[in-house]
């Protein structure tokens, strides 16, 4: 199957049963696919919106009333929801957001890239709110993330994104789909109307400053407990690594294929590659550290996640990076032969200069 669509059979698989969205390449067969597929589930509903920011905001009526939600554009399409995302945030509302990422700033192209992880991961809207960004680099673990991604906004009431481009979004890979988890939604949290009982209010919109910082607390320690819990990484090849490459999403695919043939020339090379981009591993790639001196951060960006690759090691290894931004996909060999460069140093393993 084809990367946007297996996220639409893996959300109606895991109990999705709202989307609304707005066409915007290259996402556009996950909103097809749902279209044609949503509406042959019972109480399915498919809406193709008048905009990205009515969609979002149909999402967040959708979610009050209990549906698992699902929402999906791409890069210029995701600065237009948000404000709703972060209305989702603080109403403390499930939602799935994807956002098969484009060449930008601006409309820029349609060209696979990965400029958009400073707007995921520190928060595109307003006020002090996180949500959980998922970055799978596979059709297989896209299928899996976004079965979980389901089961983890519901958990934790939050808005949680997959974080893709869209070579992952427009290639084909066999996919095996899990079975769904039972789902846990509290039915005490779900708007279906007063009907003689209790009124029950979500609101955004907290006027006192005091009951504005106490709901931001709470969120806050929420925040904290998603981060103990659901940060996830993969090592690849760091038993005897010397020199570490963090890279993530189709980029960590790229990593993989320069360290094969690195490793063939007995180049001691390894990958990290964080799953959750928010919650970052910090942790885990601290653990790494500690037996390995040198990292490298490859993004098919300007550099973003290499401030969090800064922050969690702590100034305790040596730090390079490449990347190549615009919607440039470099090849294997193009990397390998950067790592090479820079494992070949005159100052060591990696250089120092960023």
């Amino acid at each position: 199957m084809q990367g946007n669509k297996i996220i639409g059979e893996a959300a109606i698989r895991a109990g999705c049963r709202f989307y609304a969205g707005y066409p915007i390449t290259p996402q556009n067969e996950l909103p097809e696919y749902m279209a044609e597929n949503l509406r042959k589930v019972e109480g399915g509903v498919f809406i193709q919106s008048e905009s990205e920011i009515a969609a979002i905001h149909m999402v967040i009526g959708a979610s009050a009333g209990g549906a698992r939600s699902l929402t999906s554009s791409s890069s210029p399409g995701i600065s237009l929801k948000q404000e709703g995302i972060s209305s989702l945030a603080a109403c403390e509302l499930p939602a799935v957001i994807v956002n098969m990422m484009r060449g930008g700033p601006g409309l820029g192209n349609i060209s696979p890239s990965q400029g958009d992880y400073f707007q995921a991961t520190k928060g595109g809207g307003h006020g002090d709110y996180r949500m959980v960004v998922l970055g799978p680099a596979s059709l297989q673990e896209i299928a899996d993330l976004t079965m979980d991604a389901f089961d983890i906004a519901d958990e934790y009431r939050i808005p949680v994104m997959i974080l893709a481009d869209g070579m992952l979004g427009q290639m084909m890979e066999p996919v095996v789909f899990k079975k769904p988890k039972p789902r846990n939604y509290p039915e005490s949290l779900v708007m279906k109307g007063a009907g003689g009982g209790k009124s029950k209010i979500i609101r955004g919109l907290i006027l006192d400053p005091l009951d504005l910082e106490e709901h931001i607390w709470k969120l806050q320690r929420k925040y904290r407990m998603i981060t103990e819990r659901e940060a996830r990484s993969e090592l690849y090849q760091t038993d005897d690594a010397e020199l570490v490459i963090v890279a993530y999403g189709t980029a960590s695919r790229i990593a993989k294929g320069a360290i094969k043939r690195l490793r063939k020339q007995g180049l001691r090379v390894g990958l990290f590659r964080p799953i959750t981009l928010w919650p970052f591993p910090s942790q885990q790639l601290r653990d790494l550290a500690k037996k390995v001196g040198n990292f490298m951060v490859f993004e098919m960006s300007a550099g973003q996640m290499l401030e969090d690759v800064l922050l969690a090691l702590q100034g305790k290894a040596r730090v390079g990076f490449h990347g190549r931004p615009g919607g440039v996909v470099p090849t294997p060999i193009e990397l390998a032969n950067v790592i090479l460069r820079k494992y070949n140093g005159k100052e060591g393993l990696i250089d120092t200069e960023l």
